[in-house]
């Protein structure tokens, strides 16, 4: 398997917009980002059922107020949330009762998510309510349990949760759950960084099963990435941010990217300047070939 797992496009390929913003860590401004964000034309957005990093259900505050006042429709959305095992929830605030067994959780917290992100107000709204993809939030210790997990969501599928995806996984372990699942991850979401050896085994194995491949720390866990030659050259070549600039090369390999960002500004420049450098790369072909080139060096 190669080392440059690329599409032929600078965009991911298909309906989701080329970023998902990300809410966790954002508090009690989360509704007021995910309002800007929608307002400057982010189309995705990524939270979970996990009280300790995200508030899941200021997210369905802002949407609904949004899909009130005419913004965007549910539809125009593509909104993800996660199931949080008990290791990564805070004991005293969790979206379901930690004593409880495996299946009681799972129902519990996605009812809770399907109850925070309803599309409105309305007596049937929970009834109506659905999610675009539910990701496992991380795999457990054995892919026994896992699996376990995995097939509890899957009863949601299709109806009240149109996909299933999962979170921080290694290669082996998303091998074994595609293999031994009914419903097949349509989503992973994991760290882009060194550690990992970005991923490169993982997003072949994804690419060549139609699994949309998420990543997130994308510029904190990357200042090598940043600050280096090539991402600065075509940074100053159509005229963009540095963090564009990678933006854009993660995209071209098959990448949809969370962005996180508080700045309404950055919100703004991000999404404008990615087309920039599509309609750069469109004009100057073989400038943008050699780039890509030395981006995925950077990768090996």
């Amino acid at each position: 398997m190669t080392s440059n797992n690329t599409h032929s496009t600078l965009l991911p390929a298909g309906s989701e917009p080329a970023f998902i913003y990300g809410t966790a860590w954002k508090k009690d401004e989360t509704s007021r980002l995910v309002k800007e964000a929608l307002a400057a034309g982010f189309r995705g957005i990524d939270t979970a059922a996990q009280p300790r990093h995200y508030r899941e259900e200021l997210v369905g505050i802002a949407l609904r107020e949004a899909f009130k006042e005419g913004k965007v429709q549910r539809s125009d959305i593509y909104l993800q949330t996660k199931f949080t095992s008990p290791r990564g929830q805070d004991p005293n605030n969790m979206p379901y009762n930690l004593g409880d067994g495996l299946k009681t959780q799972i129902h519990a917290s996605v009812s809770s998510s399907l109850h925070n992100l309803r599309h409105s107000e309305d007596q049937n709204a929970d009834n109506e309510s659905y999610i675009d993809c539910l990701l496992l939030h991380s795999p457990y210790p054995t892919s026994h349990a896992t699996l376990e997990a995995w097939k509890i969501l899957e009863s949601y599928v299709p109806h009240k949760i149109l996909r299933l995806g999962i979170s921080n996984v290694p290669p082996g372990m998303l091998e074994d759950l595609f293999e031994n699942s009914s419903v097949k991850p349509s989503v992973v979401q994991n760290r882009f960084y060194p550690s990992t050896g970005y991923d490169v085994e993982l997003r072949g194995f994804c690419i060549e099963r139609g699994i949309m491949y998420q990543s997130f720390w994308t510029l904190t866990g990357n200042p090598r990435l940043l600050a280096s030659e090539t991402v600065a050259k075509l940074a100053d070549s159509v005229k963009v941010s540095n963090a564009s600039a990678l933006y854009s090369l993660v995209m071209n390999l098959g990448v949809v990217v969370l962005n996180g960002t508080t700045s309404t500004q950055h919100m703004q420049d991000d999404l404008t300047e990615i087309k920039e450098v599509q309609k750069w790369a469109t004009s100057y072909p073989d400038d943008w070939k050699m780039i890509t080139e030395g981006f995925a060096s950077l990768l090996e």
